[in-house]
């Protein structure tokens, strides 16, 4: 299994960050152009234990899978989400979210992403794996948030 965490400062308030990842479709499409539907499946009234059917484009493939709601935290300071879900029965990926509220105006966003290969084959793309992506994804937050206000 890999693990890659990073942080970002974001010049926005924590409100407007969460919106992105506890909000409508149309507000994650805007971080995450790749997610087609999120439709809700079961939801439940302390959020964890919530799943979410989403589907997510990558090229002219569609790929479907469940999203659960692992833990869940919305408070004035600080806010957390941490989702798991497996792609295409080979990788069980986990994304956790931390957000804390700075000042009024600036946001911290810690971003940690665990992906276990499940087939012997998926290991070897492991080994290549860095955290690029994490970087990216942190970058495009900032820059999409830092537009909107």
């Amino acid at each position: 299994m890999k693990q890659w965490s990073r942080e970002i400062e974001i010049n926005t308030p924590i409100e407007h960050v969460w919106s992105y990842l506890d909000g409508s479709l149309e507000q994650m499409q805007k971080i995450m152009p790749q997610v087609v539907e999120n439709k809700p499946v079961r939801i439940t009234e302390e959020v964890v234990g919530s799943i979410y059917r989403q589907k997510y484009k990558e090229g002219k493939r569609i790929e479907e899978y469940d999203v659960h709601t692992l833990e869940y935290a919305n408070n004035q300071k600080d806010k957390k989400m941490k989702i798991g879900f497996t792609l295409a029965n080979i990788f069980e990926i986990t994304a956790l979210y931390e957000l804390h509220r700075i000042n009024d105006q600036k946001t911290k966003l810690k971003y940690t992403v665990t992906n276990k290969a499940l087939k012997w084959f998926a290991k070897l793309f492991m080994l290549f794996a860095t955290e690029k992506i994490v970087v990216k994804f942190l970058e495009d937050v900032k820059k999409v948030a830092e537009s909107e206000t």
